[in-house]
């Protein structure tokens, strides 16, 4: 369900790409700093984005430096730590590992049950620092599969569900931005979940799993999810856009209005490579 919000990198300047990639670095070893590298494997770019939005509208105090890595070694590169890559970084493991559980439960997949196990120590830290936002992502992911094993309603409420649970960890703090960057927040997340149903779909009707997406059909199927999607984009970006936002802004719009879709547009490839 992670992994659809990155950046257009053939549409970002030499400079852009630069900055995109030493802030993901930057969560990259927050991740390894604070979770070792268990922690580190669960690195997405959806935490990423959600590091940059409070980056640029906080604007808190950087510390910037050159590493080799074990993901890296090639070369030293650059990296960007704020005290959002932190806050990144434990939210990341918190989705994380409520996925791999959930996963167990829902599939009996002894893989997921052994990542989950392997983060439990480090979930345990990130609930004593933000009880609140592990409480909220704890709840939407029962909510959520609770939803999933009814299996029928449409998508609206699954996608509703996961919206409002990212729509809490974008609030980072309750001051007179939190409305925004938590409506922010769940509009992306209901995109992100269509999208997974959508990435997933052909793959769940082989397996005779559940997938929200498989009521609709029909010569209008194509256009509906296409049309949901633009819907919400639409919807998070006129969220974004009332942010007062300057670092990084341009980065973060072409997240928003472009590298978004480069996974919908890669699915599509695939269909027709696969159609074929």
């Amino acid at each position: 369900m992670f992994g659809y919000v990155m950046a257009n990198r053939d549409a970002l300047s030499q400079d852009e790409r630069d900055r995109f990639q030493a802030l993901y670095c930057g969560l990259c070893r927050a991740l390894r700093t604070r979770h070792g590298l268990r922690g580190q494997m669960t690195l997405s770019f959806d935490m990423t984005f959600l590091l940059m939005t409070l980056n640029s509208l906080y604007e808190p105090i950087e510390k910037r430096g050159r590493e080799r890595c074990w993901m890296r070694p090639g070369k030293r590169h650059a990296y960007v730590l704020t005290m959002f890559s932190d806050y990144a970084a434990d939210m990341n493991v918190a989705l994380a590992y409520h996925k791999f559980r959930d996963d167990w439960a829902d599939d009996r997949n002894l893989v997921r049950r052994t990542e989950a196990g392997l983060l439990r120590r480090s979930y345990r830290r990130v609930e004593l620092l933000y009880p609140e936002k592990c409480a909220a992502v704890e709840k939407g992911i029962r909510a959520l599969s609770e939803i999933e094993k009814r299996r029928g309603g449409g998508i609206d409420a699954p996608a509703n569900c996961f919206g409002q649970l990212l729509g809490e960890l974008f609030a980072y703090r309750d001051d007179h931005w939190a409305g925004t960057l938590r409506s922010m927040g769940a509009e992306l997340g209901k995109f992100i979940y269509v999208m997974d149903a959508y990435d997933d779909l052909e793959d769940d009707r082989k397996k005779g799993a559940y997938n929200p997406l498989s009521e609709l059909g029909g010569e209008a199927f194509e256009e509906t999810v296409h049309a949901a999607l633009t819907m919400l984009i639409a919807r998070c970006t006129g969220e974004f856009e009332k942010l007062p936002l300057f670092e990084d802004v341009e980065i973060l719009r072409n997240i928003l209005y472009s590298g978004v879709w480069t996974q919908y547009l890669s699915i599509q490839a695939r269909r027709k490579g696969e159609a074929k």
